[in-house]
């Protein structure tokens, strides 16, 4: 019998590659082919005998398999859930990645998952029609899954595109065949590798908001900015967070605190700025937003300015009786939740605006509203928007045709005006972590990967690190995941930062003028204001997938990511300091882990998906990994191991060069800045020159501090920008170093680096 990849039902078994993956599938459920033919994909559908704008359909039981799946805890944000049967898959469930084994009740904890007797099947509810649909598990261990559309006059009896099944061998290149193919054939959304990436990624930033919230004012910027730049970490771009527009709330009394959630009835009234921004001194030579905006970029390099602002305007949308709001034709909406959103967690802000209601623009004057407050905001100066409150628009459905249509018409109003007003496509969106947004992102290309950094809640630090990464699977085949703002100064500062460095991620901080750790933010930041992004998203190990790393009491989280010649390997240990929210208990019945219990675990070079790749030809096999807080350099094979143990809150962060054979037997594998946490970043490029007497390395690299590589032999000299430098050389381990002053560097972006043996 041949054995076929494609998704098949007989005799009531959902089979991919000759495996039962889900049984007792009911009569009602289709299964159909996207186009073109050929691939080992389809959907999975089903009908009703009734119709209706919410159905939820079984999809068959789902057990004896590890998944891992990503789900919407409230209505906001998603995070990971880790399972091997089908009742412990959570309502709004996004995602499911499941792990198929040969022997599926045997698991070997030393098996990273890339033998040939395991490969993947993943779900993905997707958008069908006007319908969007999610995954969710009940007592028998069904896996279901709910349609629905959000307007009760928007009704169905069938949905024949509303599951995704796709299987693979490598989980990571499943993740992004599915979404290309799905964007090819929805034509609603893009891959990320279509989309124009604004540049402010690669420069060091500074947020408002945590450092003022609504409280922000130009003073306060510019002692912010003053303050990181004498520190020496410019910022090079800026948000200029909540606090700037023009609101005003009908609840608020003089002398009273706004309660019972009236803050987010608080409506935008102008889309010009707030008084706070005009005529605020004369001794700062600036009377008004362009002015000061001119000021601050002339004064301190700035590069980028973005400003905040709602989706919908603002968190309680605009005021319909406003004169300057009027031409939008708003009229105030009252939410209407679904059930999966209030299934997890309630939340407090979408609570109050289904209480005291939003002011909605009429869609068909979006466009109109974008591009009238992003105009002005360009005339100011400003060079992009974070649009925050996004999912609020699936809760406004009812009489637009329901959420999936209103969705798009808000996306693609954003992203048009985006593209008028701000050239490079500066836009980060927030709060967008539903599948209507997900699956109408034709352009945008930066995304808020998970819930706010909060400073102030010990126990969410550690999730925050863990979702990121998790969410980065779906997330990051859509948009360069963003990580959110950090402060520098924080008893966790050195664990966030650390994670920012591989995240592939901008790289923003929030401090509070004058409250910052520079030995913390010059591992991340070089002089001229840059960061050393990594290329792809951070995203778990392999090894990682199917393990909880905040409640397992057991597992360290490993994050990996690539440069342009080596590999970055973080372990991070997310354990005993915070908890998942809708799990009550610990998963495994573990008793709580102290923060004082170390945590052990192993990595590998054999971590670093595509390393063979970026490695090349002259690959011996081997790498060199070099340890950023302890400083040990050692030679590993590909498949080869080190062992690691770290408590609560710490974290180690390899560099994995492959090491790669010259001629006159010398092996060589540039490791960067060793001073940095993602020290491979600053290697631009690697060459050499065959010579039959000498070889010469060459090196382009980027910033100042110890550049360090692994090599096998002592090399005669070293010279960097044609100046011959000292070096050291351990002939324990191979590691050579010398420096890249910050003198030598005479204002050039890139390092000419020249080893000559």
């Amino acid at each position: 019998m041949t054995i076929t990849a494609v998704p098949s039902i007989r005799k009531r078994i959902l089979t991919v590659r000759g495996k039962p993956i889900l049984t007792n599938v009911p009569e009602n459920v289709v299964v159909s082919s996207p186009q073109p033919p050929g691939h080992a994909a389809a959907f999975l559908g089903a009908t009703s005998s009734v119709a209706d704008s919410r159905h939820i359909f079984s999809l068959g039981i789902l057990q004896g398999y590890r998944w891992m799946c990503l789900f919407r805890f409230n209505i906001w944000w998603m995070i990971p859930r880790y399972g091997n049967c089908g009742k412990d898959v959570p309502l709004e469930s996004q995602m499911l990645l499941i792990e198929v084994r040969e022997e599926c009740a045997i698991h070997d904890e030393d098996d990273d998952g890339s033998g040939e007797n395991t490969f993947y099947v993943l779900l993905l509810p997707v958008l069908d029609g006007k319908f969007r649909s999610s995954l969710q598990g009940n007592s028998q261990n069904e896996i279901q899954f709910c349609i629905e559309s959000g307007d009760p006059d928007v009704k169905t009896n069938q949905s024949l595109e509303a599951v995704f099944v796709n299987s693979g061998d490598h989980p990571f290149e499943l993740m992004k065949e599915s979404i290309q193919m799905l964007a090819k054939h929805k034509g609603t959304f893009s891959h990320i590798e279509s989309k124009k990436i604004p540049a402010h990624l690669d420069l060091f930033g500074w947020c408002t908001w945590d450092a003022f919230y609504t409280n922000v004012d130009p003073r306060g910027i510019k002692e912010g900015l003053e303050s990181l730049s004498a520190g020496g970490t410019p910022a090079r771009f800026l948000i200029i967070d909540d606090g700037w527009q023009n609101t005003l709330n009908e609840y608020e009394k003089d002398g009273q605190e706004m309660t019972d959630g009236t803050q987010f009835a608080t409506r935008l009234v102008d889309i010009k700025e707030n008084k706070k921004f005009q005529d605020f001194g004369s001794d700062d030579s600036c009377n008004n937003l362009k002015h000061f905006i001119h000021k601050m970029k002339e004064t301190y390099g700035l590069q980028y300015v973005y400003m905040w602002h709602a989706l919908i305007g603002y968190w309680g949308g605009i005021l319909p009786t406003s004169p300057a709001m009027e031409k939008y034709n708003p009229r105030m909406e009252f939410p209407v939740q679904s059930p999966g959103n209030i299934g997890n967690l309630r939340d407090v802000a979408i609570d109050s605006m289904e209480k005291y209601g939003v002011g909605v623009i009429d869609p068909e004057k979006l466009y109109n509203f974008f591009n009238d407050l992003h105009g002005y905001l360009t005339s100011q100066g400003v060079d992009g928007v974070k649009v925050d409150v996004q999912n609020s628009v699936e809760t406004l459905g009812k009489g637009y045709g329901g959420r999936v249509l209103l969705m798009r018409k808000y996306q693609r109003a954003l992203e048009e005006s985006v593209a008028r007003n701000f050239k490079g496509n500066h836009l980060i969106c927030c709060m967008s972590h539903d599948s209507e947004y997900i699956y109408n992102s034709k352009a945008s290309a930066v995304a808020r990967a998970s819930e706010d950094f909060m400073p102030n809640e010990p126990t969410l630090q550690t999730r925050h690190i863990a979702s990121v990464a998790f969410n980065s699977m779906l997330l990051g085949e859509i948009v360069v995941p963003d990580w959110d703002m950090f402060h520098s100064l924080h008893a966790t500062a050195h664990f966030h930062a650390a994670a920012r460095a591989l995240g592939g991620c901008g790289v923003y901080v929030s401090d509070k003028p004058g409250e910052h750790d520079f030995k913390i933010l010059k591992k991340l930041v070089l002089s001229d204001g840059s960061v050393l992004r990594a290329r792809y998203p951070g995203r778990p190990t392999r090894d990682c997938l199917f393990n909880d790393p905040v409640m397992d009491g057991k597992s360290l989280l490993k994050i990996w990511n690539l440069n342009k010649s080596t590999g970055v390997l973080g372990a991070f240990n997310c354990q005993g300091a915070g908890s998942w929210p809708c799990r009550e208990k610990v998963q495994d019945e573990h008793e709580p882990v102290s923060q004082s219990a170390k945590i052990f675990g192993h990595v590998s070079p054999k971590n670093i998906e595509y390393l063979e790749e970026l490695a090349g030809e002259s690959w011996t096999g081997h790498c060199a990994v070099f340890a950023f807080n302890s400083g040990k350099l050692s030679k590993l094979p590909s498949s080869g191991k080190i062992g690691i143990s770290l408590r609560t809150l710490e974290f180690e962060i390899f560099t994995i060069s492959p090491i790669k054979e010259f001629c006159h037997h010398i092996q060589f594998a540039p490791l960067g800045l060793t001073d940095m946490y993602n020290s491979g970043g600053a290697i631009e490029e690697l060459s050499n020159t065959n010579d039959p007497f000498e070889q010469v390395i060459k090196i382009t690299a980027r910033g100042c501090g110890c550049f360090g590589a692994y090599s096998n032999m002592k090399p005669k000299h070293c010279l960097v920008d044609a100046e011959e430098v000292d070096f050291d050389y351990d002939t324990v381990d191979g590691l050579l170093t010398f420096k890249l002053s910050l003198g030598s560097q005479k204002g050039r972006s890139l390092r000419h680096i020249s080893i000559t043996y």
